[in-house]
């Protein structure tokens, strides 16, 4: 199953505070927004923190509903148009030394054609979520449904 993500993240190496997964079905969505216990950058502050339309999780509670939720899927393609998107997904499967969520297959995929610039509400995770699958169907001869 193709899942398209999009996150939001503290400024440049910034700490991850949002996470949106959308199936390609459109069908099933993943959507946290996460504790920052660190300064917000003051970009992220005005554009982000405003219309995350979540309360916060600890990282912990984080990691058990992305595991559940990636649980139904026999095989999991992460679609995404930048790669801090898939660092803060790799960082997020990690359970520990030596351990990870153990999706299998798991195909990570960089796609810079897609564009999350019809997000109704840009820099919030799910919305641009959300649009980076309706361009992947755009760019690829598929009505959205």
């Amino acid at each position: 199953m193709q899942l398209f993500i999009d996150c939001e993240f503290n400024s440049m190496n910034g700490g991850l505070i949002s996470m949106a997964l959308v199936s390609e079905d459109g069908e099933r969505e993943f959507y946290e927004v996460v504790e920052c216990n660190e300064a917000i950058d003051p970009w992220v502050r005005d554009n982000v923190m405003g219309i995350l339309q979540k309360n916060a999780v600890t990282y912990t509670e984080f990691q058990a509903k992305l595991k559940k939720f990636l649980g139904q899927f026999p095989a999991v393609e992460i679609v995404a148009d930048y790669p801090d998107d898939i660092k803060h997904f790799c960082n997020s499967v990690i359970t520990g030394a030596g351990e990870w969520m153990m999706i299998q297959p798991l195909t990570l995929v960089i796609d810079d054609d897609l564009s999350a610039k019809g997000s109704v509400v840009p820099h919030n995770a799910l919305e641009d979520a959300r649009s980076l699958r309706l361009s992947w169907l755009s760019n690829n001869g598929y009505e959205a449904a």
